[in-house]
């Protein structure tokens, strides 16, 4: 029995990386797929569009919908929910995965890349919860999963990269808030953070290719949401979850597999805001 049978999942920057990967884990469990990403043509130098992931989603046997989306704009997000609802008429699951990075100090970072970094990653949960709150409440509950990590207030994760930080811890705090907030319309709000880096387009070229060996793949993220998304009411909510350390206590053990270089798979590399 397929665990996502006929839920609908919206899932932003879902073109390429981890969005992708959840996009495709979820179809294969019966869910139907909104994907949102502001690609919409190929990009030259990395793979993927909204249409290439809704022709592998639609592959799978599932509906895909593609919707061109810039998460920073607040009426083309009211347009995705409206889209949503004329095609599938509810929501089961958002997923706040679209992010934008650069690893530099207050003194590096220029406003404009500040207020981008703030508008697509702390901002965007916002907008986007506010907007899905409706189709999930008409879906009797649901899952809101962000993509930021546990809070972690050590000098070493503010001082080299503080406007980053910020913009993702508040992604987490928001999280934490909604998740009081929406306890009473049985919506479950959690976090999602790699234990390790993820061979990503984010991490070659934001932090540099010579990474890639000690990352994991896309899949272990992908499997933790799948999890998420299973798991039925609250009894995750309010939690900051680590793909690895989640996955362990649902009896998962094989994590090897997920190596992004089998030679590597015992030096991997932790990623941002993670103690040893």
């Amino acid at each position: 029995m397929k665990r996502l049978l006929d839920r609908t999942i919206l899932i932003t920057g879902a073109s390429r990386g981890i969005g992708r990967a959840i996009a495709l884990a979820a179809a294969r469990e019966g869910a139907n797929i909104v994907i949102a990403a502001k690609t919409a043509e190929p990009h030259p130098k990395l793979p993927g569009t909204i249409h290439t992931v809704a022709a592998e989603v639609r592959a799978l046997g599932v509906r895909a919908l593609p919707l061109q989306v810039d998460v920073r704009e607040e009426v083309q997000v009211a347009g995705l929910m409206a889209a949503i609802e004329k095609e599938f008429g509810k929501l089961d699951a958002l997923i706040n995965n679209a992010g934008a990075i650069q690893l530099t100090n207050v003194a590096n970072t220029p406003v404009k890349r500040y207020d981008l970094m703030q508008q697509v990653n702390a901002r965007a949960v916002f907008v986007c919860a506010k907007a899905a709150l409706p189709l999930l409440r008409l879906a009797g509950g649901g899952h809101i999963i962000s993509l930021s990590p546990p809070l972690n207030l050590r000098a070493k994760w503010l001082a080299p990269h503080a406007p980053y930080t910020l913009s993702k811890f508040g992604m987490t705090l928001l999280s934490l808030g909604l998740a009081g907030e929406l306890a009473p319309d049985g919506i479950s709000v959690t976090t999602l953070w790699p234990r390790t880096t993820i061979a990503t387009a984010a991490i070659e070229f934001a932090v540099g290719a010579q990474l890639l060996p000690l990352c994991r793949t896309a899949e272990i993220m992908a499997d933790a949401a799948l999890e998420i998304l299973a798991t039925p009411g609250q009894s995750l909510t309010g939690q900051t979850l680590l793909d690895e350390d989640f996955l362990r206590t649902r009896g998962w053990t094989d994590f090897r597999r997920y190596a992004h270089d089998p030679a590597h798979a015992d030096q991997l590399f932790p990623d941002l805001f993670i103690d040893p």
